[in-house]
């Protein structure tokens, strides 16, 4: 099954595309080739890009603070495992601590010349080469646990941020409770009866090869499967489509 996530609002929306590069930057910060490591400072700067522009720190630690408030609301509630609980809590609490601990974010990277001259190089399209930045490719020659140790102390300011998104995101798509569904000649719809969500997770099986362009508000979801091959744009398909879907809100 491939999974396809549509997020109701510019919050969730931004939180998952820090997941998603949090995500590409711990794949190739991994010990290989020098140009992946390349790759993993490129997006080493997106993410201090993304998170320059807005509070992420604060919006995370406030979505920590309230989902802490509910979970903790349910000590005494029946039929609650008071283990799965208490160690939820725990994990919110240290993901907080973190949090408020690390100050602004990604502002040690910032201070970093050498990195802050990288920055501005790699902006540049093949800006990376010896050419440009002859200590750059020196340090690609460096041994492959001393350039993964300079990039785990380099990526160790943003940890608490990614820690804190993790959970947050993980509570949001443990939220909701998964349906199966057809999309009648390829199209769906669903009113939301007025109940607010923050995302819609979609899964279609594989072999089917099609996938699900979504629309979504307050008051309805709207899923039109389409298909796409060689070099035409997607096309939208005729026939009846199954799929799973999970309504998810906190």
């Amino acid at each position: 099954m491939i999974l396809f996530e549509y997020p109701f609002n510019e919050r969730v929306r931004a939180l998952m595309r820090l997941e998603s590069l949090f995500d590409r930057l711990m794949f190739f910060a991994q010990p290989g080739d020098p140009r992946m490591h390349q790759v993993a400072l490129s997006v080493l700067f997106d993410l201090l890009d993304a998170t320059e522009r807005t509070d992420m720190k604060g919006t995370v630690l406030q979505d920590l603070e309230r989902q802490r408030l509910v979970l903790a609301s349910l000590r005494d509630h029946p039929g609650v495992d008071a283990r799965v609980l208490t160690a939820m809590l725990d994990e919110i609490e240290r993901a907080s601590a973190g949090l408020s601990a690390m100050g602004k974010t990604g502002q040690a990277l910032r201070e970093n010349e050498w990195l802050t001259s990288l920055r501005g190089r790699l902006a540049v399209p093949g800006g990376g080469t010896q050419v440009d930045m002859p200590s750059f490719h020196a340090w690609q020659y460096r041994p492959g646990n001393e350039r993964c140790s300079d990039l785990q102390r380099w990526m160790a300011p943003l940890m608490p941020l990614q820690a804190g998104i993790a959970i947050v995101l993980r509570l949001l798509r443990e939220s909701g409770e998964r349906t199966s569904e057809v999309a009648r000649q390829g199209a769906f719809q669903q009113m939301l009866a007025g109940k607010v969500y923050q995302l819609l997770r979609v899964w279609v099986d594989e072999s089917i090869g099609t996938f699900p362009e979504i629309s979504a508000n307050k008051y309805m979801v709207w899923i039109r499967f389409a298909a796409q091959g060689g070099e035409h744009k997607p096309q939208a398909v005729s026939g009846d489509i199954p799929f799973r879907m999970t309504l998810c809100a906190l």
